[in-house]
């Protein structure tokens, strides 16, 4: 019987939602991650024996009886880690993140978001639909929600799971959706995918896990085909076009507010809670996948006028008659283009610059045409040294690579990260965005503090 469970990147996003489930259940929790955080510090405060080293020593002793313990690792940890390798010799039950996530799925109904970018917001606004409803769910997300202060939500009465469903590693793989949104394909992970026909292929392996008399709703004009089983109902949607789409869109005074075009019954005057114009399709997705479950239509309209984003996701930090700073947690190219579009939507004829920190050396190597080219969106761009996460530094591969390909006539510089205060303080801008998932995010409360004064 289980009545531990120990994790191994217990800090990681995913990780502590799943960690933050067993502590509800009354399970003992602890593991190791890299180093302190927010995250971390939460999870102490709420029971989980948490440490910062590598070493077996520190492995509290209810963790240590392969029978009664449930080992969780994520795939960014090494194989040598050093505590993995104490628990595989030692005969524990050691499962990814997402196997675990599997089992949920199959005892659950669940409510998944698959997708290149998008599927954070889009599985968080699914999860605020249906908790703020009479059906209510279980929920794990990649990113806290604010309206709840947390990324994991439990209802023990529910029968649906909302789920990020995440294709690093082929990690979607382990589950099985009643429903499952599908935001975009465009190609990424190719340290581990190699090339994009693979990307594909394993999204398409993804719709073949969809239960029988479940749903896919597939956004539009993908590459990938769907491989559904029989039984699967197959729905298409997007902004402006598909099954669910939206229709008679309204923009302004801080507002957005449209009507939903549904198979399963219109709904007229959605507000946004967060208005940017790219959650009008992320809701359109949360929107589908709540009718599916059944929220009535006076319920979702409630929830998507409620709804209050998720931290590093347009992530106002500043927001007032002079001046903007929001924080994104955009770190592909396709990512950072609807941003900045979205952003430019909202504050038509303002001076936007952008600070972007790349996240990865294999990312910018293969995209770097693709993110210079999105950057070029902004009126200044900055640039911070790569974001190296579990990678080692390439030959070759630095943030110049992209500066050197922005479009000409865009005022761009590279600086170092450990300037960046200093350079918002001496910078001209209408809004300021900092981009990327490192750990440039740090050094946002000192940011929003400089841009504050700067709008006296």
């Amino acid at each position: 019987m289980i009545t531990s469970v120990y994790f191994i990147g217990i800090g990681g996003i995913g990780m502590s939602a799943i960690a933050r489930y067993y502590l509800q259940r009354g399970l003992a929790v602890g593991g190791y991650d890299k180093t302190p955080s927010a995250l971390t510090r939460d999870l102490e405060r709420e029971g989980a024996l948490v440490h910062y080293e590598d070493n077996v020593a520190l492995i509290p002793a209810a963790f240590r009886d392969p029978q009664t313990t449930l080992v969780i690792y994520t795939p960014a940890i090494p194989a040598e880690h050093t505590e993995l390798q104490f628990f595989r010799a030692g005969g524990f039950d050691i499962q990814k993140r997402a196997q675990v996530l599997g089992t949920l799925t199959h005892d659950h109904k669940g409510l998944c978001v698959a997708g290149t970018h998008g599927k954070t917001t889009t599985s968080s606004m699914t999860a605020h639909l249906l908790h703020q409803s009479h059906i209510d769910c279980n929920a794990f997300l990649g990113g806290i929600t604010k309206n709840y202060g947390t990324n994991y939500i439990l209802a023990p009465e529910s029968d649906y799971v909302v789920i990020e469903a995440d294709e690093f590693d082929r990690s979607f793989h382990w589950l099985a959706p009643f429903a499952t949104v599908i935001t975009a394909t465009d190609p990424d992970h190719l340290d581990i995918y190699g090339t994009e026909e693979a990307y594909l292929e394993s999204f398409r392996h993804y719709t073949e896990l969809i239960q029988p008399g479940g749903y896919l709703v597939l956004h539009t004009g993908l590459k990938m085909q769907p491989n559904v089983q029989a039984g699967v109902t197959t729905y298409t949607y997007s902004r402006t076009e598909g099954d669910f789409h939206a229709e008679n869109i309204r923009i302004g005074n801080g507002d957005i507010t449209f009507d939903l075009v549904s198979p399963l019954g219109d709904i007229r005057d959605v507000r946004l809670g967060v208005p940017v114009s790219v959650n009008i399709e992320n809701g359109i997705g949360a929107m589908a996948l709540a009718q599916i479950a059944g929220v009535p239509t006076d319920e979702i309209r409630r929830g998507m006028a409620s709804f209050s984003g998720v931290e590093r996701r347009f992530d106002f930090r500043v927001k007032n008659e002079h001046k903007a700073y929001l924080s994104d947690y955009a770190h592909h190219p396709e990512e950072l283009r609807k941003c900045i579009e979205s952003i430019r939507e909202v504050y038509a004829g303002c001076r936007i610059v952008g600070i972007f920190q790349p996240h990865l050396y294999t990312r910018t190597r293969d995209f770097y045409h693709e993110f210079a080219d999105a950057l070029s969106l902004l009126d200044e761009v900055i640039l911070t040294e790569i974001y190296p996460a579990r990678e080692l530094p390439i030959p070759g591969v630095t943030s110049q690579l992209i500066l050197d390909h922005l479009r000409p006539g865009v005022p761009a510089r590279l600086i170092r990260k450990a300037d960046v205060v200093d350079v918002v303080r001496h910078t001209d801008f209408d809004v300021l965005m900092t981009l990327g998932a490192g750990d440039l995010e740090d050094y946002s409360a000192a940011i929003a503090e400089v841009v504050e004064k700067l709008s006296l």
